[in-house]
């Protein structure tokens, strides 16, 4: 009996020594390499997007404008900017940005706009994550040229806002099916085109973002006809600079 019991010891302690020979040398290896503190000893951030995507995320409360339940992204452009350059959609990749469609000879909306885009870039000064696009929609006279003087004029020198100019089609179809901003001819109005007053955002991926309106649904755009010194219009709109201001700050954080 006591032979037997010896000898379960024995095998016992075999099987132990065999472990340690094998399997203790490659643990080491790991804790050395880091290996098991990063991926066994800590809980991952990893969520899944709206976007289905499943990876580590800081995002934020915003969610994206979908379009036939798909979350709408920045199509394709290429177009000419103040100073000559080419800029695409993949220049503003990595970046936060607001979007506009304007012209330098608009008699209405287009300084409240741009005035109000300004003060935008100042709060974010010197940020080189952050920036505008700025599509003129009236490339016959928005030559590179005057373009720079606009800019000039406006104050305009976050090196990441581009006033572009380019193929009328091309800029008009951006408008309207690109970012679902609304940009006609109109000879009847001041000026003679009419477009959307609104700022569209959009995060570092290329995608079309916003907050929730009190009914928790998406408000897609930010108004930019009303400055935050006004606070609201003769017809009780409220400002939503502001609003605009929070949800850029939250985007740089993503």
């Amino acid at each position: 009996m006591s032979k037997k019991i010896n000898y379960s010891y024995i095998g016992i302690a075999f099987i132990i020594l065999v472990f340690g020979i094998i399997f203790i040398p490659k643990i080491i290896d790991r804790v050395n390499k880091d290996d098991i503190i990063r991926d066994e000893s800590r809980s991952k951030d990893v969520s899944i997007s709206e976007k289905g995507e499943g990876k580590n995320t800081n995002k934020s409360d915003l969610v994206f404008l979908e379009i036939n339940g798909q979350p709408k992204k920045v199509p394709t452009f290429s177009f000419t900017n103040q100073d000559g350059k080419t800029i695409t959609n993949e220049d503003y990749l990595g970046k936060v940005y607001v979007v506009e469609f304007f012209f330098t000879t608009c008699p209405s909306i287009c300084p409240i706009m741009n005035r109000n885009l300004v003060e935008i870039q100042n709060q974010f000064k010197d940020l080189k994550n952050f920036g505008v696009a700025s599509f003129t929609i009236t490339p016959g006279i928005d030559t590179p040229e005057v373009l720079k003087a606009y800019a000039e004029k406006y104050g305009i020198n976050n090196p990441n806002w581009h006033l572009m100019t380019g193929n009328e089609g091309a800029i008009y179809k951006l408008a309207n099916e690109g970012f679902n901003l609304y940009t006609a001819k109109d000879e009847t109005v001041d000026g003679g085109f009419e477009h959307s007053g609104n700022f569209a955002l959009i995060d570092k991926e290329g995608f079309i973002r916003s907050r929730r309106d009190a009914f928790s649904n998406p408000l897609i755009f930010y108004n930019g006809l009303i400055s935050e010194a006004d606070g609201i219009d003769e017809d009780g709109i409220p400002q939503e600079i502001t609003i605009l201001k929070e949800d850029i700050a939250k985007l740089l954080k993503e």
